[in-house]
């Protein structure tokens, strides 16, 4: 059984945000996942997403490999191995903007399948980038960090994504187990979860508990507490039926340079997310192009920029 919290309307300086921010690591240390309670209209935004995935993964394979984005990851991807199909949307940034002309990498529109799947995507991040913010809020407090705002002055222009996931009934079983990515990832599973977590070991079953969302902690929040914070490996499984679920990623800034709270070598984010997007898809044309037109080294340009003091 997850421990669930309850999240206030604001984030200030009171015993009571101290007290649930200490409570908070003290969960994510132990269990690697924490489950926190919203109310049914704001959880209203994820179902109406959920239902926008679920029409866009029912439609035919070749109307959704029309999907993809040659710049950015945003779009349309399948994968062969366990079946599972995925429409990722990154920062949405339009063809005209300076930053797709310099060719900074991962950078580019969205390809939406249609303005309804776009309106429900983007309310949906608008309204779980609040959550997260107020998530690095208590946390920043749990960690006695000087200001509570530590954390979240990272996600300025924050490269947030969310990632739709698709596993038939007729998987091997789930989803290949991956850790969090960025700060923190939210995720919402379907109805009826599916959604394991790896402790100890082992496989743990996360049941949802209704009008909750599943929050881990970030390989970038990890790397920022030096190692206090796990990112613990979690998957969904089929159990027999078609899956579906919702992750929001909550990102730094593409320009940013990470340090660890304690001391240490800093992070480019930029570079971070563009390696771990390559290594996971090696074949896509935006991994051929970062490759070819001279992408890599329009980020170390960027990476070297953000190490000047």
């Amino acid at each position: 059984m997850l421990t669930t919290f309850p999240l206030p309307a604001s984030v200030g300086d009171a015993p009571s945000d101290l007290r649930l921010g200490r409570e908070m690591i003290a969960a994510w240390r132990r269990d690697g996942v924490v489950q926190v309670a919203v109310d049914p209209v704001r959880a209203q935004r994820a179902v109406t997403a959920m239902t926008a995935a679920r029409r866009f993964f029912s439609m035919p394979l070749e109307y959704k490999a029309r999907h993809v984005s040659p710049l950015s990851y945003s779009g349309y991807a399948a994968s062969g191995e366990d079946g599972a199909e995925v429409f990722t949307v990154c920062k949405d940034v339009p063809e005209g903007d300076i930053r797709v002309r310099e060719r900074w990498p991962c950078h580019g529109p969205v390809p939406w399948p249609d303005p309804e799947y776009r309106l429900a995507m983007r309310a949906f991040m608008d309204e779980l980038g609040g959550v997260a913010d107020r998530l690095l809020r208590l946390a920043a407090l749990g960690l006695g960090l000087a200001c509570a705002d530590e954390l979240t002055r990272l996600t300025a222009d924050g490269w947030h994504r969310v990632r739709a996931l698709h596993l038939p009934a007729r998987s091997a079983g789930a989803a290949s187990g991956h850790p969090a990515h960025g700060l923190v990832a939210i995720t919402v599973p379907d109805e009826t979860g599916g959604l394991y977590v790896r402790r100890g070991g082992r496989w743990s079953f996360a049941r949802p508990d209704p009008n909750t969302l599943a929050v881990f902690p970030g390989d970038v929040l990890r790397f920022l507490t030096g190692g206090l914070l796990p990112s613990p490996l979690h998957q969904v499984a089929s159990l027999g039926r078609d899956r579906y679920a919702l992750t929001y990623f909550h990102e730094p800034s593409f320009e940013a340079e990470l340090r660890p709270l304690g001391g240490g070598a800093p992070l480019h984010y930029g570079t971070h997310v563009t390696k771990t997007f390559m290594a996971r898809y090696p074949d896509r044309e935006a991994t051929r192009r970062i490759r070819e037109e001279g992408r890599l080294e329009v980020l170390g340009r960027l990476r070297d920029a953000a190490s000047v003091p």
